[in-house]
């Protein structure tokens, strides 16, 4: 499973922190957002198209990113290994969004989505892969889907009503200043949970999927990274906590949906509070997750071998409907001055259980930060640089060594130790609505094999935004 990054997700960030809304005609309203004198909601140079302020919301991008890598050394390679030998690989997501405000405080959305092209090596081999673009079934081909279609519900809990940041995901144009908020259908969890604004958009920001997401945050998605249930969020001006119930896939990185709720569900919970630090700003995010699904156990996989029953283990002929992994997280960012912003990210998840829906990393430790463009007169321009150190429990690591396969790794042996990351882009804004960047990234012990690596993957990224 991958998960395809929304476009414009810094703004629906914001947004996603508490998007209730109020009549928009309301006296109330510091600004009535239908006039055509007050601020657009959106960057207008974000987009290559406007964007009027109406009930409606129709726009569409297209993310393109190519890859490639020179070959490195490994002594040996197994089905799931990183392809040692020089290689690239195109990626291509486009989507189109459409909402619609009902009512002052109910809005629809859906999305229509193709990702076609492929990742480096099939997506395999390296639990932070380098393109958080690429869905990990190659079979799955670039036939169009639904992404999203879920309704947006809002309770205002005040009468202090604002202008809403309006972006593809967020269609309201105002929400009161505490609200309940609620979002039930065809969502993607990483919408909501363990959200960051320097790191969580593989179309603007950086590209490997545990820089974007906490690599160890195993939450629930189907392999193209979206789910469904519902999200339930109160937020007020200084904190918001956000619940999510939703649905896991039948099997690892599967497609389809288990139905069988009370032994297949995913449960999410987030504290998120927000204050400021020296006259800065900042955010921290607690972040807490109970995955019950039919998983397989690593023990029981070993315990095969040790008893000759098999030459390699096998975690998937371990599985078991009910079982319960659970993860917790730390997400946290701060304003070092308006051009400079650092971020965080701690994680941790049970790995005594199978890697189930988003990568195979049982702890990870992020840091990075970006500079913004304006510091160069380049005000749609941005820097990044970030580093990831992820970790596997014993459990999985000696599943691993002993010939395993995850649904992502298997050198069929390993010499353990920590897959570390160096990613660093240029982001520059080449138009409206168009970005080009560069990005660079440098993978120590990919799948947690010191005998194989470093890998060096350069890529080029073009987002087309309408």
């Amino acid at each position: 499973m991958t998960r395809l990054v929304v476009p414009a997700s810094l703004a629906a960030t914001l947004a996603l922190l508490g998007a209730g809304h109020a009549d928009p005609a309301d006296p109330a309203d510091p600004a009535d957002p239908a006039d055509p004198a007050d601020p657009a909601d959106d960057d207008a140079a974000s987009y290559l198209l406007p964007h009027p302020g109406a009930a409606w919301w129709l726009s569409g991008q297209v993310n393109v990113i190519g890859q490639a890598q020179p070959g490195f050394h490994a002594p040996y390679s197994g089905d799931n290994s990183f392809r040692n030998t020089d290689h690239a690989a195109v990626s291509v997501v486009a989507t189109v969004f459409a909402g619609y405000e009902l009512t002052p405080t109910t809005a629809i959305v859906v999305t229509g989505e193709s990702a076609g092209g492929g990742g480096l090596s099939d997506a395999l081999g390296i639990a932070g892969f380098a393109n958080l673009d690429v869905v990990r079934n190659p079979t799955l081909g670039a036939a169009p889907y639904v992404g999203r279609a879920f309704i947006d519900q809002v309770i205002p809990l005040s009468g202090v009503r604002t202008a809403a940041p309006r972006d593809p995901l967020h269609v309201l144009r105002t929400r009161p200043e505490r609200r309940i908020e609620i979002r039930a259908g065809k969502l993607s969890t990483a919408d909501a949970f363990d959200v960051n604004t320097s790191a969580s958009d593989s179309h603007l920001q950086f590209m490997n999927w545990a820089v974007d997401n906490g690599g160890a945050y195993d939450y629930a998605a189907d392999t193209r990274g979206y789910t469904l249930g519902a999200i339930v969020e109160y937020a007020a001006p200084a904190w918001a906590v956000r619940l999510g119930e939703l649905a896991m896939p039948t099997v690892a990185n599967g497609i389809d949906y288990d139905s069988d709720l009370a032994h297949a569900r995913g449960e999410n919970a987030e504290l998120e509070l927000r204050g400021a630090l020296a006259g800065r700003p900042g955010t921290i995010r607690l972040l807490g997750f109970a995955n019950h699904a039919r998983m397989g156990r690593y023990a029981d996989a070993i315990a095969a071998v040790m008893r000759g029953e098999v030459s390699r283990p096998d975690v998937t002929a371990s599985r078991a409907a009910g079982r319960v992994k659970l993860g917790a997280g730390l997400n946290t960012e701060y304003e070092i001055s308006e051009a400079v912003h650092g971020f965080a990210r701690l994680g941790w998840s049970d790995g005594a259980y199978e890697s189930f829906a988003y990568t195979e990393i049982d702890n990870t430790i992020e840091l990075g930060g970006d500079v913004r463009g304006a510091a160069w007169d380049r005000p749609g321009d941005k820097i990044g640089v970030a580093a990831v150190s992820n970790g596997l429990a014993d459990d999985h690591r000696r599943y691993l060594a002993l010939g395993g396969k995850g649904f992502l790794l298997g050198d069929g042996q390993l010499r353990y130790g920590r897959e570390t990351i160096l990613e660093a882009y240029y982001t520059a804004r080449a138009a409206r609505g168009v970005s080009i960047a560069t990005d660079l990234q440098l993978i120590r012990s990919p799948g947690y094999n010191r005998d194989r690596g470093p890998v060096a993957i350069g890529s080029l990224r073009l987002h087309v935004e309408l």
